[in-house]
């Protein structure tokens, strides 16, 4: 469960990085009322904790997740 909320977050922010780079457009930060507002930070460290966390899923056994996942 942990690596899947992790691998939603993740793709969350590598959504909200292909707008700012593509359009200049800060997703997150729009949505919840700019980069420093607290909410957004609070967002943009659960994006960075949870790319930490998806290190592991790089060294994990493919074996072991195929029998997690059933």
């Amino acid at each position: 469960m942990l690596d899947k909320l992790a691998l939603i977050l993740v793709i969350i922010g590598g959504l909200n990085w292909g707008s700012i780079g593509i359009f200049q457009f800060d997703i997150v930060g729009w949505l919840f009322g700019g980069q420093l507002n607290i909410v957004s930070r609070i967002i943009y460290t659960a994006v960075a904790l949870a790319a930490i966390w998806c290190i592991s899923l790089l060294f994990k056994d493919s074996e072991d997740s195929v029998h997690h996942s059933m």
